[in-house]
């Protein structure tokens, strides 16, 4: 019997209206967004409902709006009686990893990465950061053409996607030369993120120290489920590593692909994302073509989903 994981999409895959028609079905996903609602002292519920994009675009929005529209579309999987044998996610999908995990509270969760949004977006002033995608070019290409850039300011590897994707970031203009070089090296595209800050680089080591103090203020609990952790794309089972973890994660490289190696040499053959968008379950397929991967976002990946997982 093959392996599940449950795996959770970062920042980036937000919409308007996401989780509004699994919550208007399953009052237990409908009780999330009440409860983030109650933790953040504001009608989120409304915002991810009814708001307007450019709302949800803001980085301390985005973060508690897909945390808690990624735990809401979960609650009918558990429901259902189906639980991961290992969970992951991408960036700030690793707090809904955690609560999935019974690591962090969802309420402690969904009011901790507000403020991470806040702390990410404060380390570096609007304009001076940025990040790029770049496609179709090795690991070890784009980390030279990396340090090569550095001559022109801060610029390192973000995002270790999938083979041939892969995400760098740090000061515009060393990003603009390392996207020159990458391009020089053979790279297929290398094009400017529309991001509000230079995630997953050295230059947010400021909002990991703010993160520092606000996770010390937060109990952890036992870990049920292992967690595959972005920084070193290991399994977490012990509580005391998990503080560390999230904060290095803030200024660190998110090693994707090798998270997706690591549950596929465990023994996962099942892939569900849970959440907005699809991104991580196209990850997925181009790191292994041979598993099976799932989604749920709405009321029909949801309803296809169990159908399969329950047959």
């Amino acid at each position: 019997m093959g392996k599940l994981a449950f795996i959770f999409p970062g920042q980036g895959a937000q919409y308007v209206g996401m989780g509004k028609d699994i919550a208007a079905q399953y009052k237990s996903a409908d009780a999330i967004f009440n409860e983030a609602a109650e933790a953040l002292g504001f009608d989120i519920k409304e915002m991810i409902f009814n708001g307007d994009d450019e709302t949800l675009k803001i980085t301390e929005n985005t973060q508690p709006t897909i945390v808690t529209t990624s735990v809401a579309c979960m609650q009918p999987l558990l429901e259902k009686g189906i639980k991961p044998d290992f969970v992951a996610g991408l960036s700030l999908g690793e707090y809904a990893a955690h609560v999935a995990a019974g690591t962090i509270g969802f309420k402690d969760a969904v009011a901790l990465v507000r403020k991470r949004g806040k702390f990410m977006q404060e380390a570096v002033p609007v304009g001076v950061g940025a990040m790029s995608a770049i496609i179709g070019l090795d690991n070890d290409s784009v980390i030279e053409s990396c340090k090569e850039a550095s001559a022109v300011g801060v610029c390192e590897p973000a995002n270790f996607n999938c083979p041939g994707q892969l995400a760098i970031a740090g000061e515009v203009a060393a990003v603009e030369k390392a996207n020159e070089l990458c391009k020089a090296k053979g790279a297929k595209r290398a094009m400017m993120l529309p991001v509000s800050a230079p995630f997953h680089c050295s230059l947010l080591k400021p909002a990991g120290e703010k993160l520092a103090a606000e996770l010390e203020k937060i109990t952890l609990n036992d870990i049920k489920v292992p967690v595959i952790v972005n920084v070193t794309a290991q399994c977490v089972t012990n509580r005391d590593e998990v503080k560390t973890t999230l904060i290095n994660q803030v200024s660190n490289s998110v090693l994707w692909e090798n998270c997706v190696k690591t549950m596929l040499e465990q023994g996962v053959d099942t892939f569900v994302e849970i959440g907005p968008g699809k991104v991580l379950s196209g990850f997925v397929k181009k790191i292994n073509k041979d598993v099976k991967v799932l989604n749920v976002e709405n009321l029909d990946s949801l309803n296809a989903t169990l159908e399969e997982l329950l047959k």
